[in-house]
């Protein structure tokens, strides 16, 4: 293993693009092969954990990032996490096919529970600090200043937060559907994040896969988050408690009353609102001041757009999906099947949208 960490760090150039090539290789496979859909959700899977794999073991080179305080943790919760993502489609869609439809929600929940698990724990071992990106990104932002080298090290200023491009399907946990389509849309992503990393190194000590800071500064425990911060850090980490919680309940409800049941949508989306007042309501935003408020850093701000973002699914999701917004989109997609390009890409997009809102892992902002 340790012979294979040596040659990724060596070669991450080269790592980079043989995995932009695997994931273009993907566009060619057979369509008989794409109709099962467990073929090419497991291929894709397979790749996303190897590169998730091939990151992390870039990102904790000693070389560059010399570990602080105790050992590095061989396998950390941010990268178990990622793999739990790029694990879930291929679950749902492989329990559907030998379980039918109302079974696959017993391995649903049993993923989110899990995702759920090493979402607290990640929250717990952060010093109860916001978690970025679902818990795939480590907040290294108020770390005490004697780690100032550590935070350089692994992130670097030069490195965006800000989410675009294509990149935005993965970063707002809006998985692609199967298919040839679905395939190079994935694939032209991941390409064009490699290549950009491929053109400037220093990219690649930005945020992604990055591990669990290994230091030697105590951590805030839940009861001097309390004496410090009062009844805002209440607030702050009830809304983050929410915010983890909040794809477990819905997909438990699902299972419970269907997913043409109102209840499910409703109390997700009143979770969602209850947690995002929590934090609010807790923090330095909209230009409130305040000696116990959470001061939020700019990734912090950049989270709160994302998951304030996230919640433009609800209207791809049933019922609300099959009540409404297909009437809609089916009636734009009449207007304008007439206009050149226009209403080919309007087609193309209901379609996908279609396509999209039948599996859960797509629309679920997990």
């Amino acid at each position: 293993m340790e012979r294979y960490k040596r040659w990724v760090r060596k070669n991450r150039e080269f790592v980079h693009s043989l995995e932009s090539l695997a994931n273009g290789v993907t566009w060619l496979l057979p369509e008989r092969f794409s109709n099962s859909e467990i073929g090419p959700e497991a291929v894709y899977s397979f790749l996303g954990i190897v590169g998730a794999v091939n990151q992390h073991i870039i990102d904790t080179n000693p070389a560059k990032c010399p570990p602080w305080g105790s050992e590095e943790q061989s396998l950390p919760l941010s990268l178990c996490i990622s793999i739990l993502k790029d694990l879930e489609t291929v679950v749902e869609v492989a329990a559907e096919h030998f379980h039918g439809k109302e079974g696959k929600w017993n391995f649903l929940v049993t993923l989110e529970t899990m995702k759920a698990l090493a979402r607290l724990a990640s929250f717990h071992n952060s010093g109860y600090q916001m978690l970025l990106q679902g818990g795939e990104v480590v907040n290294a932002e108020h770390l005490p200043e004697a780690t100032g080298a550590y935070q350089r090290a692994y992130r670097n200023p030069g490195v965006s937060d800000k989410y675009h491009g294509l990149d935005n399907f993965h970063r707002l946990n809006v998985q692609i559907p199967p298919g040839l389509q679905g395939r190079a849309m994935a694939a032209l992503s991941r390409f064009g994040d490699k290549a950009r990393m491929a053109t400037d190194p220093s990219r690649f000590n930005g945020f992604r896969h990055v591990p669990e800071p290994a230091l030697s500064f105590k951590k805030r425990t839940f009861y001097e988050v309390l004496s410090q911060k009062g009844v805002y850090g209440m607030f702050f980490m009830l809304g983050e408690v929410l915010s983890i919680l909040r794809p477990l309940i819905y997909v438990s409800l699902i299972r419970k009353y269907g997913i043409l049941s109102w209840k499910p949508w409703f109390i997700s989306f009143a979770v969602d609102l209850t947690g995002m007042s929590f934090l609010l309501s807790s923090t330095n935003s909209g230009g409130r001041t305040g000696e116990k408020l959470y001061h939020l850093s700019t990734s912090e701000r950049d989270e709160i757009k994302r998951r304030k973002l996230i919640w433009a699914l609800y209207v791809i999701r049933d019922p609300f999906f099959t009540k409404y917004t297909r009437h809609h989109l089916e009636t734009a997609d009449k207007y304008l099947s007439h206009v050149p390009f226009v209403g080919f890409l309007t087609g193309k997009i209901v379609e996908l949208l279609v396509v999209a809102q039948t599996r859960y892992t797509y629309t679920s902002g997990s």
